[in-house]
């Protein structure tokens, strides 16, 4: 783990995005496709946790962008070649375009200067998406990493992130994958090489700013 002074460096707030990965209500919401990982992603506190991340990052001044995964209704476009998207396919909730399962789940809040990036593609909200050009025209050096699954779209992010010259900050405590017992592990032995791992409580300490007292 970082010091506060190394931690505090990295997560300038004019060089810092929040992103959030597939935080959306057909992936963790009530009517998730995939209630397993639903039910962790909220029985661990993974998304309060983020919901408390993107508030201090909108009262803070720290860029916000939601990675949603989503797929036409047509199917036009949509990746097939490894089992996890043909999978999709049959699932009894689609993560379409316009509909309510793409749409960003509770607790947490958009806010009118968060950007949404979609992909109908794929497995990193990074890599093929236009994500990578918003950050660069944002000036965004560090990019903090929370969401679902680690089994897959966040570690593709972080890889890509860390490949396209930002540095990787992964609240450990704000990322949830099945079963349980496997986010741990995946965050010691592959995420701790590549990121910078801290908790949800040690950048909030960091980026919010005390509260302005007046002369009494």
């Amino acid at each position: 783990m970082p010091s506060r002074e190394q931690l505090s460096h990295l997560l300038d707030p004019t060089s810092t995005v929040l992103l959030t990965v597939e935080c959306q209500r057909g992936v963790v919401g009530p009517d998730s496709a995939l209630p397993e990982l639903a039910r962790e992603a909220r029985s661990s506190g993974t998304l309060s946790r983020i919901a408390r991340l993107v508030a201090a990052a909108h009262e803070n001044g720290i860029q916000v962008i939601h990675a949603i995964a989503e797929r036409r209704p047509d199917g036009r476009g949509a990746s097939r070649n490894a089992r996890l998207f043909r999978a999709a396919e049959r699932l009894p909730v689609q993560q379409l375009s316009g509909s309510t399962a793409v749409r960003v789940v509770a607790p947490i809040e958009v806010a009118e200067q968060d950007i949404v990036v979609r992909r109908l593609h794929g497995v990193s909200p990074v890599h093929g998406t236009e994500l990578d050009a918003l950050l660069r025209n944002l000036g965004c050096r560090t990019l903090v990493v929370t969401g679902v699954s680690a089994n897959v779209a966040v570690p593709a992010a972080v890889f890509d992130a860390v490949n396209l010259g930002y540095t990787a900050v992964v609240p450990t405590d704000a990322i949830a994958g099945v079963p349980s017992e496997y986010t741990p592990v995946m965050i010691r032995h592959t995420l701790a090489l590549v990121a910078t791992l801290t908790t949800t409580d040690e950048v909030l300490g960091c980026i919010e700013r005390p509260p302005r007292t007046g002369r009494g």
